[in-house]
């Protein structure tokens, strides 16, 4: 054995030489390929914005994403491709024609384990920092394979395009947004992220896509008082209201005149040294503010921050008053209920013995699902009984039941056409475990 490996040509060691520098060559284009496109987006940004030059590189990469696999595919190609020519000539000068038996053994071998397997591990165990060590050497490739991969990429656009096949970034690409929810609910589910996190997160990112409609307080539970009313029991229905900010109206409910603050009258009232007779109500009522019921929830935030307000009436295109939004209802939407020690821990829906729950209709399913962990849609009603309408397609009657969302809805009270209170339970309860 020894001869034999004394009496090889040096064109032999110099083949073996190459074909193990190709074999490394196509490991790095395949661990590059994962961590360049397996690399968190997020964290790459967070280096960049501390100074990192190669994390600003692999930015810049990772924009053209077609164009950057393209390169490194190419390359991948290339080297085991010319590996896999070089191998089969050796073998071939060695045992004769069954040396390319021996060669497609061999670089099968060769390749799954050093030039794929291997290096994919070792990228995508650490993908950020082999990303940022790989891009300065990967950057000049792609510059270098840039026309080539231009022209792959026009051809297999115009074969998808004439095949009727979708690109992703025509048709179904996934929102920033839908992503960083994606991100946090994986997260959570990994018990990384706490629930009450993972909901407010949620909430911040649905600012944008509620209107002031879906998050504010309805006309059937706002209270309102008549501005004609005799000023002391004007006083103490102001008084004993839990409310801060109470609207006025005069001659209809629909007709809201203004907003009186309960500790303006506080004010007010010390200054005429708690006589009600002496009082000037119209001196401590405000100008109400009226908003559409189309307004975005952020818009109507940012409003509130800027006018420096907290308080305002929602009303429909005809101008009719539909509600009211404070800026707690908007804060709600991101932390959850905000309660005090006297508050239930959801107010409108009491659990029962059973596991069901008994739920007001006009309770928003938003804060269901928030805070039972539920998953019932709300893109086409606000309140769990426009749900129960929408989804029946009718109005029901009083213990009617229906079954949708993997749940069962029980009505239980009406108030002519309007759901008042629903029974909810799963519509597959798990039988009991059998103890012992």
């Amino acid at each position: 054995m020894p001869e034999i490996i004394a009496s090889l040509p040096l064109s032999f060691w110099i083949s073996v030489v190459a074909i193990i520098v190709l074999l490394a060559l196509s490991g790095f284009f395949s661990g590059s390929e994962t961590a360049l496109t397996a690399a968190s987006r997020a964290r790459i940004h967070h280096w960049v914005k501390q100074g990192n030059k190669r994390a600003s590189t692999v930015e810049h990469l990772i924009k053209d994403k077609e164009r950057l696999i393209g390169a490194l595919l190419l390359g991948n190609n290339l080297v085991n491709i010319l590996a896999t020519s070089l191998t089969t000539s050796v073998l071939i000068a060695l045992f004769g024609d069954s040396g390319v038996l021996y060669a497609t053994i061999a670089m099968t071998a060769l390749v799954v384990i050093f030039s794929e397997v291997l290096p994919k591990t070792w990228a995508i165990s650490n993908a950020d920092k082999f990303a940022v060590g790989v891009a300065p050497i990967v950057r000049p490739i792609v510059a270098l394979f840039a026309p080539i991969t231009f022209g792959i990429q026009k051809l297999v656009n115009a074969i998808l395009h004439a095949t009727g096949a979708r690109r992703m970034d025509e048709e179904e690409e996934v929102s920033a947004q839908d992503e960083l929810r994606g991100t946090v609910d994986f997260l959570h589910s990994e018990g990384e992220v706490i629930k009450n996190d993972r909901d407010m997160l949620g909430g911040i990112l649905d600012l944008s896509a509620l209107e002031v409609s879906d998050v504010m307080v309805h006309r059937t539970k706002m209270l309102a008082l008549d501005a004609d009313m005799p000023t002391e029991q004007l006083v103490q229905e102001i008084l004993e209201s839990p409310f801060t900010r109470i609207p006025l109206w005069r001659e209809n409910q629909d007709n809201i005149v203004g907003v009186v603050h309960a500790k303006d009258l506080l004010r007010a009232m010390f200054k005429v040294g708690g006589k009600v007779e002496k009082l000037d109500f119209d001196a401590i009522v405000s100008k109400p503010w009226f908003v559409p019921e189309t307004t975005p929830v952020q818009a109507q935030l940012n409003a509130f921050l800027r006018e420096k307000a907290h308080f305002a009436l929602v009303v429909d295109e005809y101008g009719e008053v539909e509600g009211l939004l404070t800026l707690e209802d908007i804060l709600e939407e991101i932390v959850g209920e905000i309660a005090d020690e006297h508050d239930e821990v959801m107010e409108g829906a009491q659990k029962q013995p059973d596991g069901s729950y008994i739920v007001d209709g006009s309770l928003p399913i938003r804060d269901l699902n928030r805070a039972l962990d539920w998953k019932l849609p709300d893109d086409n009603a606000t309140t769990i009984a426009g749900l129960v309408v929408d989804e029946a397609k009718m109005i029901p009657s009083v213990n009617q039941t229906f079954t949708f969302h993997g749940m069962r809805f029980r009505v239980l009270k009406k108030e002519r056409n309007r759901i008042t209170q629903l029974k909810i339970f799963t519509a597959n309860p798990q039988p009991p475990k059998p103890v012992g």
